[in-house]
């Protein structure tokens, strides 16, 4: 019995030890989403104060909007030509290949723009945040700031957080309209079906539904979706930057777990916004 007593005693030691594991990473979980909330919150409510950071917000908004401006073209122009491909193989067995312009834009506005840009924006802008602000953590400017009495995230998190709620939504319809084209490339060329109809039928798709401000449906709840991503990544990543600990090391941590939790939170908002705005 000795030998079944030590067995059952090292199950209960590694049952206790898994259970302390696993309650210490959900409370540091949940800390860490505390902290991340709270530090958007602090960013709405020092949004009055935009006007005096305007400078410095136009700025990050020029270099995330330029700097991503030629990957979103060349990413959004292969999702078209892709989700049109697939399609068009499909809808061609049941002669309906007049639809594929009606589905390459309904996915394009809905789902693939807004979706797409956040994850380029999560691994460029956001990556770049992480490490900027994580150098700073690490080279005590952060503690410079605070010893000046300068508001940390008023003076560096507002403006990179509203900077990318306003990039976002707009290369989110460069990525539709050009994968619309890049649809449209691959419908004429190698499915026969003619750009005219193709168009018409893109139109079709986003016309004719509930408008807000003019913008229908499929296009208004595309761009609201890539403005919340936007903010999501932002706000993860300057979180992740200024929780950044241990020099290099510690920064390049930060880096890769900025752009994992950013994606993560970005699919899990999605399905969440989409439920929300097609099930309402």
């Amino acid at each position: 019995m000795k030998p079944l007593g030590i067995l059952f005693g090292l199950l209960f030691a590694a049952s206790v030890l898994f259970t302390a594991w696993r309650t210490a990473t959900l409370r540091a979980f949940f800390e860490e989403v505390g902290s991340r909330l709270s530090l958007l919150g602090g960013v709405f409510l020092r949004l009055p104060h935009l006007i005096r950071r305007r400078r410095w917000a136009i700025l990050q908004t020029y270099q995330a909007g330029i700097g991503n401006l030629h990957v979103v073209l060349l990413v959004g122009l292969f999702i078209g030509m892709i989700v049109s491909l697939q399609t068009g193989i499909e809808l061609a067995r049941f002669g309906q290949q007049d639809q594929i312009g009606f589905i390459v834009a309904t996915t394009m506005a809905r789902e693939m723009g807004p979706f797409i840009t956040a994850v380029i924006l999560a691994a460029t802008t956001g990556s770049a945040l992480a490490a900027e602000l994580g150098t700073m953590k690490v080279s005590e400017e952060l503690a410079a700031l605070d010893v000046m009495s300068i508001d940390v995230t008023s003076f560096l998190i507002l403006p990179r957080v509203v900077a990318l709620m306003i990039v976002a939504p707009m290369l989110a319809v460069i990525c539709d309209t050009i994968g619309v084209l890049g649809g449209g490339l691959v419908a004429s060329s190698q499915l026969d079906v003619g750009w005219t109809l193709y168009i018409d039928s893109a139109l079709e798709a986003l016309t004719g539904q509930g408008t807000f401000f003019g913008l229908p449906k499929d296009v208004y709840s595309g761009l609201f979706k890539a403005g919340v991503f936007g903010m999501v990544v932002s706000t993860i990543s300057c979180a992740c930057g200024l929780g950044a600990a241990g020099g290099a090391l510690g920064v390049g941590r930060a880096t890769s777990r900025a752009v994992r939790d950013s994606i993560i939170a970005v699919i899990i908002a999605n399905y969440f916004l989409t439920w929300l705005i097609y099930q309402s």
